[in-house]
C-alpha cells in the first residue's frame, strides 16, 4: 500500500473485477483500458493515484469448469488469472494492485462486512427458491428471458444454464434501504453517470427492493460464511470454518474488493487515506449491484459511499450482437496488439467505442481509424516536422512563436480545454477527438505555409530571403511545439508513444512508465513551455506504419 503523501491530492479509482473462467477478449478489457487512461491522467497531473483492478474468482461456473477438466479449482483459476494479467501487460495496463478475491486480506474484509451487516440487524436466515445464475446468483423471473430451447436464461450470461435451487440462506435486508438510497441519489445527483443510467436505477429502487441472498449452503468454493445458525462465529477452535455455515454469495464477496484494495480492515491508516473511492468504472449489466446493493452494504457497515460510479456500455459486433467467445465474434487482445501495437490498440479501441454507451466495432473499422488518425495524421505530422527541421535547419530545434503570434496557439488552448473536460468527465472518445482536431489544424498549417517553399525563398538571396527564413523558423517551431503538446496530452492513452515522439524532438520525457514521477502535466501543456531551451532534434522514425491488414492476424 503506498504511503500517504499529504502534499498531493489523492485519487482512487477501480474497475469491476472480471470472471477468469476463460481467456479475456478485447471487450472484457475495454473497461480496464479506459480506467488505465484515467489513472495515468491523474498521475501525470499530480494526483497521488491508486488504481485497482482484478478478478472475481468464486463463481459456480469456475468451480464447474475446473471439475470438468479434473483440476483443483484454485490451480485452474490461477491459470486463468494468468491469461488476464498477460493480456493487461500487453495493453500496458498499470494497476497499483491487481486484486484477487482469493487473496487472504479479501477474505478477512468480506467476513468483516458480513459481521457488520449482522450487527446492524440487516442479516437474517431464510429460505430461497428460484432460478440461480452461476455468475450472478438468484434471479427474479422478471430478469430472465427465454433461450432458444425455451428454457429461461440470464440475459447477461445466455450460454450458461440456470439452476433451480431451494436452500436455506442468509439474507441481507436490502428492502430496508430504499428510502436512504433515494435520499442519497437526490443529495448527490451526479454520483451515478451517465444520467440515463442513474435514472434507470432510480426507477428500479422506486419499484421496490427485495431482500437478497448473501450465502450458499450447498456450495463450498468461496469465502466461508463467518456466522453460524445460532448467531455465533462459525470459526472453530482450531481456526477452521464450519462447512455447514456455507460460503458468502459471490456478488456480496466481489463488491467488497473495492474496500479491500483500499486497506480495509487490516490497515486503518491506508483506508482513511484512500476511501471513499473517487470513481468506480463498471459495465451497464452490473449497474444495480454497484449503485443499489453496494451502497446499501456500505450504509449497513457504517462506511462512506464512493463518490462517483461511471457506467459504460458494451463493445458490440457488427449488427449489434454482444461479443463473446461462445459466439465466436470477439476480438483477441493479442491479435489487436500484434496488428496495431499496444498504443495503437488502446487508441482505436477508445476512439471507436464511446465510453458512455454501446458501440458497434469491427476489424475493418479499427484498421481505417488507425490508418487515418495515427499513420496519416499524427504519425505523418511528426515525421514531416522532424524531417523538415533536419533538412532546413540542420536539426537545430526552433522555438515556437509567442502565443500572440502563432495561429496554432489558440487552437491548442481550445483543444486542451475540451480534452481536459472530456477525460475528467470520463468521455474518453471525446478526449481523443479533441486532440485530433488540433492534429488536423497542425497538418493544415503545413499545407498553408508550405515550409518547402519558404526554405527555397530563404535561399534565394534576394531582399525577401531574411523574412522567409524567419517565417520558416517560426512555422517549424510551431509544428515542433504541436507535436510535443499532442504527444504529452495523449500519453495517458498511448503511454509508450509519448517518449518516442519527444526523443525525436530532442526533448526529455520526465514521466515514469506508469505516468508517475514527472512535473504537473497541465503546466507542461502550456504553449511555449520550453521555448527558451536550445537543443537538436533526433532522427525521424515512423511511429505508426500504415496497415493493409484486413483480417486479424494469428
Amino acid at each position: 500500500m503506498p504511503e500517504s503523501d499529504p502534499d498531493r491530492p489523492r485519487y482512487y479509482l477501480t474497475t469491476a473485477i472480471a470472471y477468469p473462467n476463460n481467456r479475456p477478449g478485447l471487450h472484457t478489457l475495454y473497461e480496464v483500458i479506459g480506467a488505465d487512461v484515467i489513472a495515468r491522467w491523474h498521475r501525470m497531473t499530480g494526483d497521488d493515484t491508486r488504481f485497482l483492478t482484478g478478478t472475481d474468482e468464486h463463481s459456480v461456473n469456475i468451480a464447474e469448469s475446473a471439475a470438468a477438466l479434473g483440476q483443483d479449482t484454485k490451480a485452474f483459476v490461477d491459470q486463468m488469472v494468468g491469461l488476464f494479467t498477460a493480456a493487461e501487460d500487453l495493453l500496458l495496463i498499470s494497476p497499483d494492485r491487481f486484486i484477487r478475491t482469493t487473496d487472504p486480506d479479501h477474505r478477512r474484509a468480506s467476513q468483516e462486512m458480513v459481521r457488520r451487516a449482522f450487527a446492524s440487524g440487516d442479516v437474517y436466515l431464510g429460505k430461497y427458491e428460484g432460478w440461480y445464475c452461476p455468475n450472478e446468483g438468484f434471479k427474479a423471473l422478471s430478469d430472465l428471458e427465454d433461450g432458444p430451447d425455451g428454457k429461461p436464461r440470464c440475459p447477461n450470461h445466455p450460454t450458461i444454464e440456470l439452476q433451480w435451487l431451494t436452500e436455506r440462506n442468509w439474507f441481507f435486508r436490502l428492502s430496508a434501504y430504499a428510502d436512504r438510497l433515494l435520499a442519497h441519489y437526490e443529495a448527490n445527483p451526479d454520483w451515478v453517470q451517465p444520467e440515463y443510467r442513474r435514472n434507470e436505477m432510480l426507477a428500479f429502487i422506486r419499484a421496490g427492493l427485495d431482500d437478497i441472498s448473501i450465502s450458499r449452503e450447498t456450495f463450498h468454493w468461496g469465502i466461508p460464511f463467518p456466522i453460524a445458525e445460532n448467531g455465533e462465529t462459525a470459526q472453530r477452535e482450531d481456526g477452521s470454518w464450519d462447512p455447514e455455515a456455507g460460503v458468502i454469495y459471490v456478488w456480496f464477496d466481489a463488491l467488497i474488493n473495492y474496500i479491500t484494495g483500499a486497506g480495509f480492515p487490516d490497515d486503518p491508516a491506508a483506508f482513511a487515506k484512500w476511501w471513499p473511492a473517487d470513481l468506480h468504472v463498471i459495465g451497464k449489466d452490473i449497474n444495480r449491484f454497484h449503485t443499489v446493493i453496494w451502497p446499501a452494504m456500505l450504509m449497513s457497515a457504517g462506511i462512506e459511499l464512493p463518490r462517483k460510479v461511471w457506467v459504460h456500455g458494451w463493445l458490440l459486433a457488427r449488427g449489434g450482437e454482444r461479443m463473446s467467445k461462445s459466439r465466436g465474434n470477439m476480438l483477441e487482445p493479442a491479435d489487436v496488439v500484434a496488428a496495431f501495437g499496444a498504443d495503437g490498440a488502446r487508441y482505436v479501441t477508445l476512439r471507436e467505442v464511446a465510453f458512455d454507451r454501446d458501440s458497434e466495432v469491427s476489424w475493418d473499422g479499427f484498421v481505417r481509424r488507425y490508418n487515418a488518425d495515427l499513420a496519416n495524421d499524427f504519425g505523418n505530422l511528426v515525421n514531416r516536422t522532424v524531417t523538415m527541421v533536419g533538412r532546413y535547419l540542420d536539426g537545430e530545434r526552433p522555438a515556437p512563436r509567442p502565443a500572440s503570434e502563432a495561429s496554432l496557439a489558440p487552437a491548442w488552448a481550445s483543444a486542451l480545454a475540451a480534452a481536459t473536460a472530456a477525460v475528467e468527465g470520463c468521455l474518453l472518445h471525446e478526449y481523443l477527438a479533441a486532440l485530433w482536431e488540433f492534429v488536423g489544424a497542425a497538418n493544415r498549417l503545413v499545407e498553408a505555409e508550405a515550409p518547402w517553399s519558404l526554405a527555397k525563398a530563404a535561399k534565394a538571396g534576394d531582399q525577401a530571403a531574411p523574412a522567409a527564413a524567419a517565417r520558416l523558423r517560426g512555422v517549424l517551431g510551431d509544428l515542433v511545439e504541436a507535436c510535443r503538446l499532442v504527444a504529452l496530452a495523449v500519453a495517458p492513452a498511448m503511454p509508450s508513444i509519448a517518449p518516442r515522439v519527444l526523443e525525436q524532438l530532442g526533448l526529455p520525457y520526465a514521466f515514469g512508465a506508469d505516468g508517475n514521477g514527472g512535473p504537473a502535466l497541465l503546466s507542461e501543456l502550456e504553449w511555449g513551455r520550453h521555448a527558451g531551451e536550445p537543443g537538436r532534434l533526433g532522427t525521424a522514425a515512423p511511429l505508426f506504419p500504415r496497415l493493409d491488414v484486413e483480417t486479424p492476424v494469428g
